[in-house]
C-alpha cells in the first residue's frame, strides 16, 4: 500500500487500451466504502462508476451524497489480464473499508471456488464449524490465511474461470486489540480481503482493502467467531492507491483451472529462494541434537520423545508414536544412517535401541505396529491408522534396505515387515483403498480413503525388496483407487488424523504415490503414472506459499524476519503454516525433468531455502527452548491453535515430524536410490 499527496491521476501509467477478456463494464461492477467514526458504527456508502469524459478507462466512484474522500478507478489491459488501479484520497481525516464486487455472470449453482491453501471446490469435506458451503454459499477472508492474495470461481457449464489477485508490496501489518466486529486498526496494514458471494444466484467475486471477513472469521479449530471487519487511517490530503488483477480463461476442469491458477500466481508474485545463513550440512547438524535430547529409554519401547511437548521447555514425555507427529523409526532410521555418515557412536547406539526394543516390543498380537503409546498414562491407543501404520513400514524398508547395501541382514525385521505387508493384502478393500482407522481383528472403524496413498509407498518398496509380485499389484490398485475418487475428481481430502477436511497431505501424499509408481514401471503405464503425479501436484503446490504474509512489530515471526514463501498451509480445519514436504521437493524436481516445467524445480528450491529459517539454536531459538527442536505450529494469520495467535506458535507442538520432514527435505532422492 502506498501512500502519497498527489492526484491519483498522476500515478496510473499502466494503461494500454480497455481489456476485453473480462466483463469489466459499470453494470458489473459494484462498490462500496465504509467509514467510521471512532465510538460510532461506521456507515457504509453504495459507489456509482461514473465514466470521465471520452475515457472508458477510467471513472470516479461517487455516492449519492457528499462524503469527505475522493475515489477514482483506471482499468488496463496488462497482457491479457485486467489491471484494476483504485486510488482513494482522504478529503478530511479519516477511518475506511473500501470493497468491490465483481459479477462474474456465472450461475452460483454451476460453479466451484478457489482461495488457494484454505478453500477447495465448496469445502464440503469440511464440517459446519470451519468455513464450507455447510455454513454459507458465500464468504470474505483476509488475504493472509492464502496461499495467494487470490480468489477464483470456476463455471463447470461454461468451464471458464476467472481469478482476482492483489498486486501491491505487502509490506506492513498491523495489531488489532480484537478480532470481530468494527476493528479500527493501530498502524498501516497491507493487508485485503477476497472472496465470493452469491448475488442472487449469480456468483460475484469480492474483493477489497483494508481486511473483512464475513459471514464469519475463522479464529480457532472448528471455531467460527463473528464477522470482521478493519479501519484503516488516513490522513487528510494523503492518497492509497490499491491493485488488483483480473484473469478470465478456459480450463477442461476443475484440476485444469487448478493448475492455471497456480502457474498464474507463481509467476505474478515470483517467489526467489530465501537467503539464509544455513546449508544442508549445518541444517542436519543442528537437528541432529534432537535425536540426542529427545532420546528415551526405561520403557519397554525406546524412542525419540517428539508429541506433545511444551515449546517453554521441550521436556520429553512418555508418548511414543510410529508415524504421524511422531515418527519414531523415521527419526530412528536417520539417526542411524547420519551416525555412520558422520561417525556418531552415540546416534548409531540409541538408533540401536529404538530399533531392539520394538521388534521384541513393539508389535501387537496380530502383527500390527503399536502405533501410539503413552506410558506417562500406562495406555496404548487400540484403533490402528493406515498412515501410522504406512509410515513405520516406510521406515523399516529404508533401514533394512541399508543395512543390505551395507553387508547387514536382520531376517526379524524382515519376517515382520513382511507379514506387515501380507496383512495390509488383507486390509485392502475391494475398490483399492485402505480404510483410515481400523481395530487389531480388522473391523474397521473409519472407511474413509483419503489416506489410501500412504500404503501405497511401503508397498512399491516391499515389491522392490521382497521382490514380491503381490505388493506391486496392491499398490496399483491404490492408484485405481486414487485416480478415480481423488485425482479425476479434484477431491484430496482427509489424509491427516486429526482433522476431516480437505488437507494439503492428501495431494502430497497422492502426488508422492503415483510419483513411486511411475518410477517402478516402464512405457505408456510410467507415463499414465507420472500424468497422475503431476496432476496432484498441483493441488499440493497450491498449498504452499508464493508471497511473504506481513507481520506486526511485536509478533514474533515478523520481528525475527520469517518470510512465509515456501511454506505450506495445513488444512481448511487448521489454518496454519508449517514444514510438512518429506519428499515432496524430490517429487518436484523429477516432475521438472519428466515435463521440462522449470517451475517445479525452482519452487522445490524455494522450499528447501523457506524452510531452514527457524532452525533453533543458540543465540536464535526462535521461541523454542532447546537447540534442534523445530517449531510447528506456526501462526501466520488470525487463528490459533489455542495459544498466542498470528505471529507465534502454539504452546504444544511436535518436532517429532518436523525434525523427521526437514530431513527428508534434506536427503533428496531417497525413492529414485531405493527402486533404482
Amino acid at each position: 500500500m502506498n501512500f502519497k499527496c498527489l492526484f491519483c491521476g498522476a500515478l496510473i501509467t499502466l494503461y494500454v487500451g480497455v481489456a476485453e477478456a473480462v466483463n469489466y463494464v459499470p453494470e458489473n461492477i459494484s462498490a462500496s466504502i465504509s467509514l467510521k467514526v471512532p465510538g460510532n458504527v461506521a456507515e457504509r456508502y453504495s459507489l456509482d462508476l461514473q465514466q470521465l469524459g471520452n475515457d472508458r478507462s477510467s471513472y470516479l466512484l461517487e455516492a449519492s451524497e457528499s462524503i469527505p474522500v475522493t475515489i477514482t478507478q483506471r482499468v488496463a489491459d496488462v497482457n491479457g489480464k485486467l489491471r484494476v488501479n483504485v486510488c482513494i484520497t482522504a478529503l478530511e481525516d479519516i477511518y475506511f473499508n473500501y470493497s468491490q464486487r465483481l459479477s462474474t455472470g456465472y450461475r452460483h449453482d454451476d460453479c466451484q471456488f478457489y482461495m488457494p491453501g484454505f478453500w477447495y471446490r465448496r469445502n464440503l469435506r469440511s464440517p459446519k464449524d470451519a468455513p464450507s458451503f455447510h455454513s454459507s454459499d458465500s464468504w470474505l477472508v483476509r488475504e493472509d490465511r492464502l496461499s495467494a492474495p487470490l480468489t477464483g470461481v470456476y463455471s463447470e457449464k461454461e468451464k471458464h474461470f476467472v481469478t482476482v489477485s492483489r498486486i501491491d508490496k505487502f509490506a506492513d501489518e498491523a495489531l488489532s486489540t480484537h478480532r470481530e466486529g468494527e476493528i479500527i486498526l493501530s498502524g498501516k496494514t497491507s493487508l485485503g480481503f477476497t472472496g465470493f458471494e452469491n448475488q442472487n444466484g449469480i456468483t460475484a467475486l469480492s474483493f477489497g482493502f483494508p481486511y473483512r471477513e464475513a459471514p464469519k472469521s475463522y479464529i480457532r479449530k472448528l471455531t467460527l467467531a463473528p464477522a470482521a471487519e478493519a479501519f484503516q487511517f488516513l490522513k487528510k490530503g494523503e492518497t492509497v492507491l490499491l491493485t488488483w488483477e483480473i484473469l478470465e480463461n478456459k480450463a477442461d476442469d476443475y484440476s485444469d483451472f487448478i493448475r492455471h491458477a497456480w502457474e498464474y500466481s507463481y509467476d505474478t508474485y515470483g517467489p526467489k529462494p530465501v537467503e539464509t545463513p544455513y546449508s544442508i550440512t549445518d541444517m542436519k547438524q543442528v537437528l541432529s541434537g534432537f535425536f540426542v535430547s529427545s532420546f528415551v529409554e526405561g520403557h519397554p519401547l525406546v524412542y525419540n520423545s517428539g508429541i506433545h511437548l511444551m515449546t517453554e521447555n521441550c521436556q520429553s514425555n512418555g508418548q511414543a508414536e510410529v508415524g504421524f507427529i511422531g515418527r519414531v523409526l523415521l527419526n530412528a532410521f536417520n539417526a542411524w544412517e547420519y551416525g555412520y555418515q558422520s561417525d556418531r557412536e552415540d546416534l548409531k547406539a540409541n538408533s540401536m535401541k529404538v530399533f531392539d526394543s520394538y521388534l521384541k516390543n513393539g508389535f501387537t498380537p496380530v502383527g500390527f505396529f503399536k502405533e501410539s503409546v503413552d506410558f506417562d498414562k500406562g495406555t496404548e491407543e487400540p484403533i490402528h491408522s493406515i498412515r501410522r501404520q504406512s509410515e513405520g513400514v516406510y521406515a523399516m524398508l529404508h533401514y533394512l534396505a541399508y543395512e543390505k547395501e551395507n553387508g547387514r541382514r536382520h531376517p526379524e525385521w524382515e519376517q515382520k515387515i513382511k507379514k506387515m505387508l501380507d496383512i495390509f493384502l488383507q486390509l485392502q478393500q475391494a475398490d483399492g483403498s485402505f480404510p483410515r482407522k481400523f481395530r487389531d481383528d480388522f473391523t474397521i472403524v473409519d472407511n474413509s480413503g483419503g489416506s489410501t496413498p500412504s500404503a501405497t509407498l511401503p508397498l512399491v518398496m516391499g515389491y522392490k525388496y521382497f521382490k514380491d509380485k503381490r505388493y506391486l499389484a496392491s499398490a496399483k490398485l491404490t492408484a485405481d483407487y486414487l485416480e478415480k475418487v481423488l485425482i479425476s475428481k479434484a477431491d484430496y481430502f482427509s489424509s491427516t488424523l486429526d482433522a476431516n477436511c480437505e488437507d494439503k497431505e492428501a495431494s502430497l501424499y497422492a502426488a508422492t504415490a503415483t510419483y513411486y509408481l511411475s518410477l517402478i514401471t516402464k512405457g505408456d503405464e510410467h507415463r499414465h503414472y507420472a500424468d497422475l503425479t503431476k496432476k496432484a501436484a498441483y493441488f499440493a503446490l497450491s498449498w504452499y506459499y508464493v508471497w511473504d504474509v506481513p507481520f506486526a512489530q511485536g509478533q514474533m515471526l515478523g520481528d525475527i524476519g520469517l518470510k512465509t514463501r515456501g511454506w505450506g498451509n495445513v488444512s481448511v480445519e487448521n489454518n496454519h503454516i508449517d514444514v510438512f514436504v518429506f519428499e515432496f521437493a524430490s517429487v518436484l524436481r523429477w516432475l521438472s525433468k519428466e515435463y521440462a516445467e522449470p517451475r517445479f524445480s525452482q519452487f522445490a528450491e524455494v522450499i528447501s531455502t523457506s524452510m531452514r529459517q527457524l532452525l533453533p539454536h543458540e543465540g536464535h531459538l526462535c521461541g523454542v527452548a532447546k537447540s534442534g527442536y523445530y517449531p510447528e505450529v506456526v501462526q501466520h494469520t488470525n487463528w490459533d491453535y489455542g495459544k498466542n495467535g498470528k505471529g507465534y506458535y502454539n504452546d504444544i507442538f511436535a518436532p517429532g515430524w518436523t525434525v523427521a520432514s526437514l530431513w527428508e527435505l534434506f536427503t533428496p532422492g531417497r525413492a529414485e536410490y531405493f527402486l533404482k
